[in-house]
């Protein structure tokens, strides 16, 4: 029997240049603006935070963001 990971969300971990999957899914949450990111259109995340983004400008506010907590 096939398992379908349709319509969840999955857990990821982040590495430069790729992700592995840690639970199958069909989708990440943007950490910034909460928007649902398909997992063959992300192509912004922090290995550090282990975060992902929508676009470029959720990724530089997310790291804006954490320069100015330091």
């Amino acid at each position: 029997m096939l398992m379908s990971s349709g319509d969840r969300i999955a857990r990821l971990h982040y590495m430069p240049y790729s992700f592995r999957v840690l639970q199958a899914g069909d989708h990440v949450l943007c950490a910034v603006t909460g928007q649902r990111i398909a997992l063959e259109n992300l192509r912004y995340w922090s290995i550090a935070r282990q975060e992902a983004y929508a676009d470029a400008q959720a990724s530089a506010k997310a790291e804006l963001a954490a320069r100015g907590a330091r």
